[in-house]
């Protein structure tokens, strides 16, 4: 692909990695003559389980409006947002949503909200599954029994925070520094574009819900944690002591 001398022009002014005859350019921009970067289009992760198979908790007709309609937006509009610019295409989502102020200004609130959807979808598939519930098992619940005393007291401090969210957002628990925390965060926001590290989060988006509960979202948070996959939540926990 061709670079206009404006296209040029815009580059150098955009961001703040290297400089060329004193000129910043983010490092987005920087061009590789010796390789050409290769178009990294997201995909909509396949459920790895039937819609139904979180039933009763999460009914089928949620999940499939949910996954193939809400999920597979946010993948649709995050694609045609990088599409502009042949240099952020071999980014992976996570280098995206961590340098969201380093893209080009035209894109930036495109991708924080429709890749922080995609990336907070594709996290909460993984952490549910059939077959899952109960108290924590492993490392995730020495974890979280030291941090906040008991299982119980952490999943009514994490309910209450996802209940007294305003409007629509997710409820998370997070490694900040090696310490266990819950934070939420609005619309689609990630909490990885604030340097920290997401183990579960819930989604407390209307569309996740109110279909089964309408606008009973404590009834909705006080079910979900009928499908955690605690197997899936201790792998990330686990990656986010590496990192």
């Amino acid at each position: 692909m061709m670079t206009t001398r404006r296209d040029f022009l815009y580059l150098l002014g955009a961001g703040t990695t290297s400089t060329f005859f004193g000129v910043t350019t983010p490092s987005w921009a920087a061009d590789n003559t010796a390789t050409t970067p290769k178009p990294n289009l997201f995909i909509l992760p396949p459920l790895t389980y039937a819609y139904n198979a979180l039933e009763p908790h999460i009914d089928a007709t949620t999940m499939k409006f949910h996954h193939d309609k809400h999920h597979a937006a946010y993948v649709k509009n995050l694609n045609a947002a990088i599409a502009k610019y042949p240099q952020l295409q071999s980014k992976t989502i996570e280098q995206l949503l961590t340098s969201l102020g380093t893209l080009p200004k035209d894109i930036q609130t495109t991708v924080r909200n429709n890749g922080g959807g995609h990336y907070n979808h594709t996290m909460y598939w993984r952490i549910m599954g059939p077959k899952g519930g109960g108290a924590p098992t492993g490392s995730i619940a020495t974890a979280i029994q030291a941090q906040f005393g008991s299982f119980d007291t952490f999943k009514t401090q994490f309910n209450a925070a996802g209940t007294k969210l305003f409007g629509s957002g997710w409820v998370w628990l997070v490694n900040d520094k090696n310490k266990l925390k819950i934070i939420t965060t609005p619309n689609q926001d990630s909490p990885i574009s604030q340097g920290l590290s997401p183990i579960m989060g819930n989604d407390v988006w209307e569309h996740a819900y109110y279909l089964k509960y309408q606008n009973r979202r404590p009834d909705y948070l006080a079910a979900w944690w009928n499908v955690i996959n605690w197997t899936e939540v201790n792998n990330r926990f686990a990656k986010t002591q590496k990192a």
